[in-house]
């Protein structure tokens, strides 16, 4: 398929900036509870239920999710945490503010760190960059890796521990660019699923994080499992797809790990005809990587660029959880191919309509097989 058949109408204030939480009223409407705010519950943003198999549809708020499940089908997380990875600093003599955008670490004992600059033309090797109110924290550019990529070693004599702490301190939390506002104290808790445990994302795996300890609690007491890939989700979740031939887009290489417990559950819950649930169109392309041409998957460590869009057979989950998504989005064209083209865009035109909101802040889809 072309780049353009991914394209949709979407008003801008449609685009969630904030979190929001709905109710329902005494006429069984939905309704919001807190509109653009912090206090609003994870758990309570809404939901649109497309049913691909009969294309029914059903609007309602997320922690309803369950009513959806019973015992012995799992669902799959992605247990990745986002560190402060956006930082301001300077550049020496001149003194001009530089963005730096930390991607990944390289060497800890060199203290080497892979990162975008911005502006990237002011920015070449043997640059020196200071970072804090005291310039306390100093990098210097040993390579460049692409346009706007550099490797840097930071200057630091203390030891690791001591070094990320005063790193992560003077970073932001890395919000994607179709939030439009800075980012707040605020977006380093929501910025984050409550079970994020393995340092190493600069993006958070938005659908996991709708879910609330209560909700958990509810789908343990109902018998429904879950567990845990970890996929370190980098900024190539966003990275603006430019060629019209699909074929032709590669997606950047990403750090995976799908253990052995995992698959043994997976794979018995398979087996044994039960619903795999895979949160997040990002733990559905973990789910991929690892899986086998009979229906099953097998342990994976290292690195996956995998890219989904339709026509695609899929081989792991039967259902998917994920957050409406922007146009063109890479995340929008797999679920294109798990829901059916023609039924998700026929599901987004009536989130549309409902105003529903899009984006890492907004509402969600649940892909059911019947």
């Amino acid at each position: 398929m072309k780049l353009s058949q991914f394209k949709f109408k979407l008003p801008q204030d449609l685009i969630a900036q904030y979190p929001s939480s709905y109710c329902y009223d005494e006429n069984n409407n939905i309704v919001f509870k807190e509109k653009d705010s912090f206090y609003a519950e994870r758990d309570e943003c809404r939901m649109l239920v497309l049913h691909k198999k009969s294309n029914k549809i059903e609007h309602k708020i997320f922690k309803e999710i369950i009513d959806y499940f019973d015992k012995d089908d799992l669902f799959l997380f992605n247990d990745a945490q986002v560190f402060p990875a956006l930082m301001q600093g300077n550049k020496e003599k001149t003194n001009a503010n530089i963005e730096v955008f930390l991607m990944r670490e390289l060497n800890p004992k060199l203290k080497l760190w892979d990162v975008l600059v911005e502006p990237a033309r002011k920015i070449r090797v043997g640059n020196k960059l200071y970072f804090g109110a005291d310039n306390s924290l100093v990098a210097e550019v040993i390579d460049n890796t692409t346009a706007r990529g550099r490797t840097v070693r930071f200057l630091y004599d203390g030891t690791h521990d001591e070094f990320k702490r005063d790193l992560f301190a003077l970073g932001k939390t890395p919000l994607p660019p179709h939030i439009k506002r800075e980012p707040v104290e605020e977006d380093a808790t929501r910025f984050q699923t409550i079970f994020a445990t393995k340092e190493g994302a600069v993006v958070a795996p938005a659908a996991s994080c709708n879910f609330t300890r209560e909700l958990l609690k509810r789908m343990e007491i109902k018998e429904i499992n879950i567990d845990f890939i970890t996929l370190f989700l980098s900024v190539n979740m966003f990275r603006n797809i430019d060629v019209e031939d699909l074929t032709k887009h590669k997606m950047d290489s990403e750090q995976l790990e799908v253990s052995a417990r995992v698959c043994d559950k997976f794979n018995t819950t398979n087996r044994e005809g039960h619903r795999v649930c895979a949160v997040g169109t990002t733990t559905l392309r973990a789910l991929e990587t690892a899986s086998t041409a009979n229906g099953l998957i097998k342990p994976f460590e290292g690195w996956t660029n995998k890219f989904i869009y339709p026509p695609y057979e899929f081989n792991s989950a039967n259902c998917l959880i994920s957050n409406l998504q922007l146009p063109l989005s890479s995340m929008f064209m797999t679920q294109c191919a798990f829901g059916e083209y023609e039924k998700i865009i026929n599901a987004y035109n009536e989130a549309v309509q409902c105003e529903y909101r899009f984006g890492f802040y907004g509402d969600t889809i649940l892909i059911l097989p019947d």
